[in-house]
Formats: C-alpha cells, sequence, structure tokens
C-alpha cells in the first residue's frame, strides 16, 4: 500500500473528481457535442459522402414497397380475370415489376456498403487523432496534474471513452440520417397511398416522442455515472496491478478487494441502471406502434372493401407503417447512445483542456552554460497555493561540490530536487544554475545535464545493454563497457548466461535489488551529467552490496556537482557540505565534523540512529 500512497503524489488525492451524485445529467451535453462536430470538421469530405451514400440508399429502399405493392396488385387482378374467365395472369408485366425492384434493392445495398466502408475509415482516423491528441496532452501536462488523478483514470479515457466516440460515429451518425430519410420518404409514399391512412398512423407519434423524452431524461445522467465510474474502476485496479508486490508484502490485500468491490459495485448500479431505462425504450415504442398497426390494418380493410384503395397498395401502406415507426424507435435508441458518447466525448475535452505546463521561453538558453553551480535564491514553494512547505531556501553551491540533503521526513529534501529540475516552478524566489535562471532553459535541455539515480530504480524490458545506453543512446559498446565497469557492473554481467545480452523481464525482476542499482548508476555514468542527483540510493540494498554501490557512486560523483539525499547519514560523513532541513527550512549547514560540533539538530539525528542501532 506504501507504493499505491506514493503514487497519489504529495497532495493526497488517490481517486481524481469524486462520484456524481444521484441525478446528476451531464455538464453540458450541447457544448461537449458541439466541440465534437467541431472536431470531426477535419473528416468533412468523408461524413458528407457517408451522409450522401446512407441519404440515397434509403431512398432508393424507399420505393421498394410501393413496387412490389405494383407487383402484388397484377396478381391479385389475374386472379381475380381468371376466375371470372375474362383473362390471366400477366407474368411478364410481373417480371418487369420484380426486376426493377431487383434493381433498386441492389443499387440500395451497393450504396450501403461504400457507406460502411468509408464511415470505417473516418472512425478509424478519429480514434487515431483524437489518442494522439490525448498522448501529446500527456506530454505538456504538469506533474501536478498526475499527482492528483491516477493513471488508470488517463488509461480510461485514451481507451473506453475513444472507443465509445469512434463506435458512436461509425454506427450512429449515418443511421440517424438514414432514420430521418426513412421517416421522411415513408411519409411521403403513404400521403400518395392514402392521406387518411397517414393521419392515423401520424397519430402514434406524439406517443413515441413523449417515450422518447422521458427515457432519455432518466437515463442521460446514469450514462455519465457509468463514464465516471469505469475510469474510476480502472484507475484502481492499475494501481493495484502497478504495486501488487508491495500491497502483497504489507498484507494490504483485503482492503484493495473492499476498494474494488465499492467501486464495482457504484459502477455496476450505475450501468444496469441506464441499460434498463434504455432496455425499456424498444418494449414501450413497440407496444405504440402496434396499437398503430392495427388501426391501419382495420381501416385499410374497410377502405378495401369500399373500392377506395387497393389491395396492392394495402399491403405497401402496412410495410410502410412498420417502416415509419421503425426509424423513430432507432432514433430513440441511438438519442441513449449519444447520451453516453456526450460523457465519453465530455471526459475527453476536459482532458485536453487541462492546463498545460508553461511554455519553454523562446529564447531558451543552451544547456551548455551549465558549470555546475547551482544558486538557490530565497525560495518558496507550495504543491497547493494555500499551503507552502518550502519557505525562504537559499544556498549556493560550487561547481564539483558534493552536497548532502539531510533531514527527518517531510522536510522536503525531494521537494527541492523535483525544484531543481523543474518538475515543479517555485512560488517565489528562483533557483540559478550557472548564474541563469532555471526558468530560462528549454525542460528537455535543463534536464539533459541532469543525472539521477533513485530508490526507486527504473529499467525496462530489453537487453543489459540496451538499458546501460539508455543514458545516451548513440554510445558504442566501448562507452558501454567502460561505463558498466566504472560502475562495478561488469563482474556480475559476466556470471549472467547471456552476459550484456540478457534480456531483462518487465519489473527486472529477474536480477537483484542491487545489481538494478548498479544499472542505474552505470546508465548516469555514460549520460556525463554536469550535475547529479542521489535520493536515497542505498537505502533498500544490504550492507556488502551498498559497499559497491557507495564505490560506483564515488567513481560517479568525481568532479561533479552531486546532491545527495539519504537517511543514513554515516553515507555522507565525506560531503562537503551538509544542508541540515526541517519543516521546509534550513537549519544547520557545514561538514560533518562542524555540525557534529555545534551539538545541533544534525548532531541530534545522527546519533539517534546510533541509538537505534544499539537498542535493535
Amino acid at each position: 500500500m506504501a507504493q499505491a500512497q506514493q503514487r497519489r503524489g504529495p497532495m493526497g488525492h488517490g481517486r481524481g473528481p469524486g462520484p456524481m451524485a444521484a441525478g446528476e445529467k451531464a455538464k453540458d451535453f450541447k457544448g461537449t457535442m458541439k466541440k465534437l462536430l467541431g472536431y470531426l470538421k477535419k473528416f468533412l469530405p468523408g461524413i458528407i459522402l457517408v451522409l450522401v451514400c446512407a441519404a440515397a440508399s434509403t431512398v432508393f429502399s424507399i420505393f421498394g414497397p410501393k413496387i412490389l405493392g405494383q407487383a402484388t396488385t397484377k396478381l391479385f387482378e389475374g386472379l381475380i380475370a381468371m376466375l371470372t374467365g375474362t383473362g390471366s395472369i400477366d407474368f411478364g408485366a410481373i417480371g418487369r415489376i420484380l426486376l426493377l425492384l431487383g434493381t433498386l434493392y441492389l443499387v440500395s445495398a451497393l450504396l450501403s456498403y461504400v457507406q460502411g466502408w468509408v464511415m470505417s475509415g473516418v472512425a478509424t482516423k478519429l480514434s487515431y487523432t483524437m489518442r494522439t491528441d490525448i498522448s501529446r496532452k500527456i506530454d505538456k501536462l504538469p506533474l501536478s496534474y498526475f499527482d492528483r488523478v491516477p493513471n488508470g483514470e488517463v488509461l480510461s479515457r485514451i481507451t473506453n471513452d475513444v472507443d465509445t466516440i469512434t463506435q458512436t460515429l461509425n454506427q450512429s451518425l449515418s443511421q440517424i440520417v438514414s432514420n430521418i430519410t426513412m421517416m421522411v420518404g415513408v411519409l411521403c409514399m403513404m400521403l400518395s397511398i392514402s392521406p387518411i391512412m397517414t393521419l392515423v398512423a401520424i397519430c402514434v407519434l406524439p406517443f413515441s416522442v413523449v417515450i422518447v423524452t422521458v427515457v432519455v431524461k432518466k437515463s442521460q445522467p446514469f450514462f455519465r455515472r457509468q463514464q465516471e465510474y469505469l475510469g474510476h474502476v480502472n484507475g484502481h485496479v492499475e494501481e493495484m496491478y502497478g504495486g501488487h508486490v508491495v500491497v502483497t508484502a504489507f498484507n494490504g490485500q483485503e482492503e484493495s478487494i473492499k476498494t474494488f468491490n465499492e467501486l464495482n459495485e457504484n459502477l455496476y448500479h450505475a450501468g444496469w441502471k441506464s441499460q434498463f431505462l434504455s432496455g425499456m425504450m424498444m418494449p414501450l415504442m413497440n407496444f405504440v406502434s402496434n396499437l398503430g398497426y392495427v388501426a391501419i390494418c382495420v381501416l385499410g380493410g374497410f377502405l378495401s372493401l369500399n373500392g377506395a384503395i387497393t389491395v396492392g397498395d394495402i399491403q405497401a401502406f402496412t410495410q410502410y407503417v412498420r417502416q415509419f415507426t421503425q426509424p423513430i424507435t432507432q432514433i430513440a435508441n441511438i438519442s441513449n447512445v449519444l447520451q453516453q458518447t456526450a460523457a465519453a466525448a465530455e471526459r475527453v475535452f476536459a482532458f485536453l483542456e487541462e492546463d498545460e505546463e508553461v511554455p519553454d521561453p523562446e529564447n531558451a538558453l543552451s544547456p551548455e552554460v551549465i558549470d555546475g553551480s547551482v544558486a538557490f535564491a530565497h525560495v518558496h514553494f507550495g504543491y497547493v497555493p494555500e499551503k507552502t512547505i518550502i519557505h525562504d531556501f537559499s544556498a549556493i553551491v560550487n561547481p564539483g561540490t558534493k552536497v548532502a540533503i539531510v533531514g527527518p521526513t517531510g522536510a522536503g529534501k525531494t521537494t527541492m530536487v523535483k525544484l531543481l529540475m523543474r518538475f515543479y516552478d517555485v512560488s517565489d524566489g528562483a533557483i540559478l544554475l550557472g548564474g541563469c535562471d532555471v526558468r530560462q532553459f528549454a525542460r528537455s535541455g535543463l534536464r539533459s545535464a541532469f543525472g539521477m539515480v533513485l530508490q526507486d530504480t527504473w529499467l525496462y524490458n530489453g537487453t543489459i545493454r540496451e538499458n546501460i545506453r539508455f543514458g545516451r543512446l548513440d554510445a558504442t559498446d566501448e562507452e558501454v563497457l567502460a561505463a558498466a565497469k566504472a560502475a562495478q557492473v561488469d563482474h556480475f554481467v559476466r556470471t549472467l548466461p547471456q552476459g550484456y545480452d540478457t534480456v531483462l523481464n518487465e519489473e527486472a525482476s529477474n536480477i537483484s535489488q542491487g545489481q538494478k542499482q548498479l544499472l542505474t548508476i552505470a546508465r548516469t555514468i555514460l549520460s556525463d551529467p554536469k550535475v547529479l542527483i542521489l535520493d536515497e540510493a542505498t537505502s533498500s540494498v544490504d550492507t556488502r552490496t551498498e559497499l559497491s554501490i557507495q564505490r560506483a557512486m564515488d567513481e560517479l560523483t568525481k568532479g561533479r556537482t552531486s546532491f545527495i539525499i539519504a537517511h543514513r547519514l554515516s553515507t555522507i560523513r565525506d560531503a562537503d557540505m551538509i544542508l541540515v532541513m526541517r519543516d521546509g527550512d534550513i537549519v544547520e549547514t557545514g561538514n560533518h565534523k562542524e555540525l557534529l560540533a555545534k551539538g545541533g539538530f544534525y548532531a541530534s539525528l545522527y546519533m539517534s540512529q546510533f541509538a537505534d542501532v544499539n537498542e535493535a
């Protein structure tokens, strides 16, 4: 659970936005859909082609029942003529009608195929573009965003939410046009057959509109809550999966399962309510349309007996009635899908509109001016504006100086390192490198001058050679080997079956913690940084491995400005300068002997560690 807490960041937020209140609606449905339509402008030619094909395909299919009714009328008249002995069935005329009908349906099918093919391409491009924009946005977001929003929330937006949007575009956009065209076209055909019967069919429409309005209004909030809780579940799963070793080590399984069950229960309730309400749409619409269908059949039979309408027209009209109510039902279903799409799009656009990092200066200074000198000038900082944790921090570090930063947990040691590398910007004051404010450098250039060795090692799935070369991608094999020897890595690597070509798994668990630390030191040596940061680099290894790491670190710090954060004060006795921090302030400054002689806060910290050892 410790790693899970660390992922939440210094502000202590662990879940991002809280759950929505019951019955809460989407924040801005119309505004979100407007943004989505604006986002689709770049795909306008393809979308127009799709809409034209969808409308044309529907128009061709609309004429089908009318023409089929003519064939039915011809057949009926022929049968009557045969029974009365006045004629026979005109199979030639019926054949021509059926040939025309087949041609219409074939053209309609071809247009429908073109529509589906083009729409699939547009949806795929939209998905690619949206995910590319999210990926670029991630690179521009400040670190503070990821302190308060878990990784799973971001993953949910780039996967689930984008999938929801593209699926809707692929399946629903053309259906909307087809259904609207179908409704208008069918209405015209019904009026051409019988205005009276059309009037009866239209009487059903207000009931259908009322049903759609009520169901959409009730289901809309639950679709948004479903997307919200899906993000929370993904965030928790990703967090627990990434930290499963720590969770198991500290017996956090039950708490993790309890949290998951709570989140999953919320997702379940939001999901079934949204699906239940949207599922009511079809039965209610079918019930209303069936009432209208019965009324049409009764009226059609009456008109046919009076000779006001032919049998073929009755058949065509009953088909048109089905086709008239079907688009209403489908539009109702699409409206529910649009609610879910709006919720997903709202989350994506909210992410894309997050505040970005302060842009790099246009005329950024070259990192070549960094000579290793560092100055902290009255630095103030807080992760949130209302809570300052670094108060008036000032210090001057000359090039090549080995500086140790010590103090109790929460004193602000690691925070100073984050400020130095511009993971965060100071609230007040300035940090100077080579006499220049760090904000005058481009972030990439600034960070290229630093080398970091942290307590938590970071290695990736690849060979040992590739992991070391990550410090400088253009390094030769000879330079990689030299860095490995300097970091005390070469010996243990040669004992492995594949040597430097040994492939590390995704979590690098096929080598020991100490070996991982040595590899990160080799990587840093290869990068040849001007300023070095060592943050608790030996805190998680045994004493013998610590000696190897210490020798490697001594090699690494030669001639470089080094900042060493350590809880084991015995490891920083040879530091040129020790900055003792407490509650965000420097309370003492000096070397090891000077600070011990003062008998102040550093001396009490140093002696307390020996007291702990003696008690143990």
